[in-house]
Order: structure tokens, then sequence, then C-alpha cells
């Protein structure tokens, strides 16, 4: 398994209750704090990633992009003055 550096530090305050309810759930996974919430956080980042990231089209909607991709129009006369 390889071993990852931790190079950078990031700073919260958090209430005395928010800090327990961690506590208690690292140790419920047997992890320290610090890995418990890097493990969780990059977890939530992942999925919040992925749902800002990634485009998910129904087959008909793909078709239909694909479609006008591949739809050469013929350029109007404000693009031709622009490539003057």
């Amino acid at each position: 398994m390889a071993v990852t550096t931790r190079e950078e530090r990031i700073n919260i305050r958090i209430s005395s209750r928010d800090k327990n309810m961690i506590e208690r759930a690292a140790e419920s996974n047997n992890l320290s704090i610090t890995s418990y919430i890097i493990s969780v956080v990059l977890r939530q980042a992942k999925l919040d990633l992925k749902d800002n990231e990634i485009l998910t089209l129904t087959n008909s909607e793909r078709d239909n992009f694909i479609k006008a991709l591949n739809e050469v129009d013929e350029p109007n006369q404000a693009l031709k003055d622009l490539f003057k």
C-alpha cells in the first residue's frame, strides 16, 4: 500500500458537540480523527465532483448530441468576416 505524504494543512473550527461526534465516529471505524475526516471528506468531494463534472444522457439525448456535432453548417457572413 502506498504511503501518502501529507504536506498541506486545513484548519477548521467546530462546536464541541460536533467534535465529540466526529471522535466517536472515528473511533468506531478504528481511525484517527484526521484519517476519518480525510476519508469522509474525500468520499464526498468525489461525489460532488462527479455530480458537477459528468453529464449523463439518455440514449436519445446522446444520439441528438452526436447528430448536432456531426451536422456541418456553412459559416455565416459574420463568421467569414471575422476570419478575414
